[in-house]
C-alpha cells in the first residue's frame, strides 16, 4: 500500500476564475491606454520650464515668444512651429534629439525635451 494522497482539486469555481480573468484584461487594458496616450504626447513637460530652456537655448536663433517673427530667415518662431499641421509632442522630440544641418547639437534629457516640447505646443493658436 501506498500512501498517496489524492491529487489536489483546484476549488475556484469557473465564474471565479472568469471573473479574476476579467480583472486582469481590464488592467492590462487599462496600462496599455494609459501607454498610448502617453505616447500620443498627452503627458507633456512643464511649460514655463520650457520657456527658460528655450530662452537659454533657442533665442539667438528662434522667436520663442507668442506673435513675433523668426530672428533668423532660417528659423521660423516657436508660435509658427506650434501652428503647423503635424506637430505634436512626438513629433517635437524627435526633432529635438534628432541631429540637423542648420542647428547646434542639443543634448537634453527626456524631461528637458518634454518641457520644450510643452512650451512650443503652448504657443498653439489653431
Amino acid at each position: 500500500m501506498s500512501d498517496r494522497s489524492p491529487p489536489r482539486v483546484n476549488k475556484m469555481s469557473r465564474s471565479a476564475r472568469i471573473n479574476v480573468g476579467m480583472a486582469i484584461l481590464i488592467a492590462l487594458a487599462a496600462v496599455l491606454l494609459m501607454r498610448v496616450h502617453t505616447a500620443g504626447g498627452a503627458k507633456l513637460g512643464n511649460a514655463s520650464e520650457g520657456h527658460r530652456l528655450a530662452e537659454a537655448w533657442c533665442n539667438p536663433c528662434h522667436a520663442i515668444e507668442p506673435h513675433v517673427a523668426g530672428l533668423v530667415d532660417q528659423a521660423p518662431s516657436f508660435e509658427a512651429i506650434a501652428n503647423r499641421h503635424g506637430t505634436t509632442a512626438i513629433s517635437l522630440k524627435v526633432f529635438l534629439k534628432t541631429n540637423h544641418a542648420n542647428m547646434p547639437n542639443l543634448v537634453m534629457t527626456p524631461d528637458q525635451a518634454d518641457a520644450l516640447a510643452s512650451y512650443i505646443l503652448s504657443l498653439n493658436t489653431h
